[in-house]
């Protein structure tokens, strides 16, 4: 469909010649183009925004209303569109109405590929998990890059109903009823803070597509979010529309509702802070006085007074056991919690003295206290972490190395975590679409448990940006990390370590 005959920029203003037309005309023509409410107070002017546009109804409605005021406010716009690659040709006629319509409206547009499936299978995430994750992994590139201030999303009131309707019947806490938060912070590095707003989060779909159809805009739709195979469509489909034959206004209701838990969890965050010291006691009791403090890698031990505890109105309480547990690294259900709350009311002689937790948190009433403890069960000395300016160098004498770390453009942020291999690591091998987990590329090279234990990598903003003889996909920041070893020799390479380990080094493959 040809942009000429698509895009009628009713709401682009007068050009040309008939910009000198009768002051009275222009307010007739005001008057008459289409509004949509639009959360200004997320902008400042000068601000740069990337606006992230699928080519759906509310993302279309976004950036025509931001191209419509993007004088008016003074914000420099551009577009991305990730493509999750789980719709085939389809998903590429979308890319191609983003592409035209961003041309048409004289914006930048870039678009970004994504193997949504690969994701889900490495991780064991749900479709729309992996999803979301390498969406904002994306968005997290452009702050990085600095070629955006702030990442403009266009959830709805009706996706904050959504969201406030399944953490309901998940059986959310407070926190969780705050719903989609009108701003997120996504990077803190360098001395800069990128953002991802919501401006149209309290804009209803119905007042979207109203919009876009005055405007003479068309939109695509997504055959996916016809179908109830996602829980949120199942909430779309058959929940939401019974609510609204109670309440025509549910919608509403419940973005208020997350409005009053987010300020309600605004004011319990600072209140914990204030009265957490004084009641988490860190470590385990030593006889004679004092405790004493948790020094193994992967321990934790919290402690509360039960006399201390008791006092605490319930829902003061609550939030300390649950603040408590998650030292440890725990999160607490309501049933977990109340559990607890019942073993320190029940005195020196309750039943209940011992519980255990998710994550290997196991909690002891004893008559004086709420003890929390996780223990490693690890006996072996941990090694220790390495702090790596970036850009800078760093002595890592454990893994018998120097590191240096160079950056492009002159770019500077929070130093680099140089340590062994965790739980949960995931690495992107270079030539590689797939995310993958450092122990398998380890496995593969015969390396046996204690070597893999031992193996540095260095990670930053959460991602690790290095490993020990692995070439890795380019990171975002521009961040390279070169070794030199102690001894003057060349870095280890993992075919160097499986001959060092008596493995076959005719089975090592890549890993890529």
């Amino acid at each position: 469909m040809a942009a000429s005959t698509w895009l009628v920029a009713a709401d682009a203003g007068p050009q040309g010649p008939a910009a000198k037309t009768d002051d009275r005309v222009n307010a007739k023509k005001q008057s008459a183009t289409p509004a949509l409410a639009l959360n200004t107070a997320l902008f400042a002017p000068g601000d740069r925004i990337c606006v992230a546009v699928s080519g759906g109804a509310d993302s279309t409605a976004l950036l025509r209303v931001l191209a419509s005021r993007q004088q008016e406010l003074g914000l420099v716009l551009s577009v991305l569109h990730v493509e999750h690659g789980l719709r085939g040709e389809a998903a590429q006629q979308d890319a191609a109405f983003v592409l035209q319509l961003a041309d048409c409206l004289a914006i930048p547009c870039e678009t970004v590929s994504v193997d949504t499936p690969a994701r889900a299978a490495l991780h064991g995430e749900s479709i729309e998990a992996a999803g979301r994750w390498l969406r904002y992994h994306a968005f997290r590139r452009l702050l990085l890059e600095d070629r955006a201030d702030r990442i403009a999303t266009a959830h709805t009131r009706d996706d904050q109903a959504e969201t406030v309707m399944m953490k309901l019947l998940r059986g959310a806490w407070t926190e969780g009823l705050s719903g989609i938060s009108p701003q997120l912070r996504l990077l803190e590095a360098a001395g800069r803070r990128g953002w991802c707003v919501r401006p149209l989060l309290m804009t209803g779909r119905a007042e979207v597509e109203a919009y876009l159809r005055a405007l003479g805009q068309p939109w695509r739709e997504d055959a996916s979010n016809a179908t109830d195979e996602y829980a949120r469509n199942r909430v779309r489909h058959t929940l939401m529309p019974l609510l609204r034959q109670f309440n025509p206004r549910a919608d509403e209701a419940l973005a208020h509702v997350a409005e009053c838990a987010r300020t309600e969890e605004r004011y319990w965050a600072a209140e914990l802070e204030r009265v957490l010291p004084r009641l988490l006691l860190p470590g385990r009791p030593v006889r004679g006085g004092g405790r004493r403090a948790m020094t193994e890698t992967g321990d934790s031990a919290w402690a509360i007074e039960v006399l201390r505890l008791r006092e605490l109105e319930p829902a003061l309480q609550r939030r300390v056991l649950r603040a408590a547990a998650e030292r440890c690294g725990a999160t607490l259900d309501f049933n977990a919690t109340e559990r607890l709350a019942a073993m320190a009311a029940g005195g020196s002689h309750a039943e209940t003295r011992r519980l255990s937790l998710a994550g290997g948190v196991e909690v002891e009433r004893t008559p004086r206290e709420m003890q929390f403890s996780r223990s490693s069960g690890s006996t072996e000395e941990p090694l220790p972490s390495y702090r790596l300016p970036i850009p800078g160098s760093v002595v890592a004498e454990a893994f018998g190395a120097t590191l240096h770390a160079t950056v492009r453009d002159g770019f500077t942020g929070p130093p680099a975590e140089v340590r062994a291999i965790q739980p949960g690591d995931r690495i992107r091998p270079a030539g590689s679409m797939r995310w993958k987990r450092p122990k398998e590329i380890l496995e593969r090279k015969n390396l046996d448990a204690r070597a893999r234990g031992h193996w540095p990598v260095a990670a930053w903003q959460g991602e690790i940006v290095w490993m020990r003889g692995v070439s890795l996909h380019p990171n975002p920041a521009g961040i390279t990390i070169e070794e030199r070893l102690e001894d003057g020799t060349e870095p280890c390479t993992l075919e160097s370590a499986v001959r060092a380990g008596g493995g076959d080094e005719n089975s090592a493959q890549t890993g890529s």
